[in-house]
């Protein structure tokens, strides 16, 4: 039986999903015929948060029981404030986040894409929960990890010396830790 593994791309457009093609290849590639990795498109539906939070919920419904999340950037933000956000009656086995951005800041914009302010609370602390930075991210400054850090203390934490913010498209350390759930 395979374990069924669902990647939430960055960003809103066909482009940012194209570009996290290769982070998909590279968790398949790592991870083996044993795991499935689903990797379905996003598109922004024009709503305030792109659509995230209800496509999410939607992949979520459909999912099966130990289902492994994976998500970068947008998708790995939008993510957390589904899981914080909705009731999710699918037990995940892990959830792991790729140069997650913490949204800051008074800007109309942003307001749809920011955590409750109790979204730590709102997590479930008995599933793996694990964030990937790297320190030379172009995007998501590096900075905002000690913000997750702060809010999420039982989470683990992995800081990577270089890749940028697709981690030099490599996702051998994500898929060493999805085999070790």
């Amino acid at each position: 039986m395979e374990n069924q593994v669902i990647f939430l791309q960055g960003g809103g457009s066909g482009e940012d999903y194209n570009a996290d093609e290769k982070l998909v290849e590279s968790l398949k590639l790592y991870l083996g015929s044993a795991y499935l990795v689903r990797y379905p498109l996003l598109p922004n539906d024009g709503t305030p948060d792109l659509g995230r939070r209800g496509q999410i919920r939607r992949l979520l419904f459909e999912s099966a029981d130990g289902v492994i999340l994976v998500a970068h950037s947008f998708g790995a933000s939008m993510l957390l404030a589904c899981l914080s956000e909705f009731e999710v009656k699918r037990k995940i086995a892990g959830i792991f986040l790729i140069a997650t951005p913490f949204w800051q800041g008074n800007e109309d914009w942003v307001e749809a894409f920011k955590l409750r302010p109790d979204f730590a609370e709102k997590l479930d602390k008995k599933i793996p929960l694990f964030f990937y930075h790297c320190r030379d991210d172009e995007e998501v400054p590096f900075s905002q990890l000690d913000t997750y850090k702060e809010q999420l203390p039982w989470a683990t934490f992995r800081e990577i010396p270089t890749g940028g913010h697709q981690l030099g498209e490599d996702l051998s350390i994500i898929a060493e830790d999805i085999r070790a759930l």
